[in-house]
């Protein structure tokens, strides 16, 4: 399938710009400025302070720059003050509280269900593009786009898609391909993408610093920003209940040693088992209703398949029959081939699924399978739907 590129934001054009204050969002911003688009700078206001306070031994001085953190205040000064400097229209909308009931309080539990959620699609989902928007509209802004600093590109296929005559607004990979951010915004739904562009599509990250130092962005001087949380007050996010420790098995049920509690644990860890063994293990499944992490050789991580649900299609288009595709099982992992079929459970599945699942068999197989992470399938570089591991299928 075939599929044209949606023109990007132009001279007169009204532009809200989601910032963050780094370099990507703030040269987005000042790309569409000298373009002649009147921009108007936006800043979601996520971080209560509650994580820092519960945990004794942070530093503030010593958190990494990240997405919700203490350093948000001096992000929004920034944002601010770059605005200023270039005339452009700037607020902060407090999303506080729909960022903790829809990504921190989701965070938790999964993990405390023996899960691996991945936060940023939900808070792409839900905040970035959900509830920041709607905070924008209450406020009476009007614009034409609404453009941020990810690495990627809103297509539409030139013909219909799964066999209708629909041609919805999806999401394509960017020309550079090592910044590619496209499985984070896979459940962003086709109705809000046709208001959505990037304007980072075609550049890559090295030329975006070039050109932020170019114009003396202070953001150019800033260390990249990590997602989410930082490991350093992490555990701070779970002190609103008492870990549970149990055994730590092998896949024969020996008990190799004690955990401090599952919701520390994901699928494929190695490190920070505490246990002696005479060759490497890794986490291999959590079984959350007997309070185990089950341990096994690197070898036994291996899956054929696996099944996902609560799926996400364009325009809410499911296909009507099995396909061949790509899928990406998390960020940092190829996309592989794979035949995409819907999964009918047997009795004895025991599987509460959201909606319809679907079976995704690997053409090889694949390592660490995640229930919790998201399985997003590509069609020649586009996105064509997605859903939430359930569980591995060796």
């Amino acid at each position: 399938m075939t599929y044209t590129a949606q023109e990007l934001p132009k001279a007169g054009d009204t532009v809200l710009v989601g910032m963050s204050g780094g370099v990507d969002s703030t040269l987005t911003a000042l790309m569409l400025k000298e373009k002649g688009c009147r921009v108007i700078g936006v800043t979601m206001s996520l971080w209560d302070g509650t994580v820092i306070e519960k945990n004794k031994n942070s530093n503030k001085e010593k958190m990494k720059e990240a997405c919700y953190g203490p350093g948000e205040e001096e992000n929004i000064e920034e944002c601010e003050r770059f605005c200023r400097e270039h005339g452009i229209e700037y607020h902060v909308v407090d999303v506080k509280a729909e960022y903790k009931a829809k990504v921190l309080e989701y965070f938790k539990a999964e993990y405390r269900s023996g899960r691996t959620p991945n936060p940023c699609i939900m808070c792409n989902r839900n905040i970035k593009f959900g509830a920041m928007l709607e905070a924008v509209e209450k406020l009476g802004i009007k614009y034409d786009y609404f453009c941020t600093g990810h690495y990627a590109k809103i297509v539409r296929p030139d013909s219909g898609i799964f066999g209708t005559e629909e041609r919805p607004y999806m999401i394509s990979g960017a020309t550079d391909v090592t910044k590619d951010q496209t499985y984070f915004l896979y459940r962003i739904p086709s109705e809000i993408l046709a208001k959505v562009r990037f304007p980072l599509a075609e550049v890559k990250k090295s030329e975006v610093f070039e050109l932020a130092h170019r114009a003396k962005l202070e953001a150019a001087n800033r260390e990249e920003s990590q997602d989410f949380v930082g490991e350093e007050y992490r555990d701070a996010l779970f002190a609103d209940r008492e870990s549970i420790p149990g055994d730590i098995i092998d896949l024969d049920g020996h008990v190799l040693g004690r955990h401090k509690g599952i919701e520390h644990y994901t699928i494929g860890q190695r490190r920070g088992l505490g246990v002696a063994c005479a060759y490497p293990v890794y986490v291999h499944s959590i079984d959350p209703v007997n309070n185990l992490v089950v341990l096994a050789k690197n070898e036994d991580l291996d899956s054929s398949a696996l099944v996902a649900d609560d799926f996400v299609w364009p325009a809410g288009i499911e296909p009507g029959e099995e396909f061949e595709a790509l899928v990406k099982i998390r960020l940092a992992s190829r996309p592989v081939p794979c035949r995409v079929s819907p999964y009918v459970p047997d009795e004895d599945d025991g599987t509460e699924y959201k909606g319809k699942p679907w079976l995704i068999k690997f053409e090889t197989p694949q390592r660490a399978v995640a229930p919790g992470q998201s399985a997003v399938l590509y069609l020649d570089g586009v996105i064509v739907g997605g859903g939430i591991i359930s569980k591995g299928v060796k």
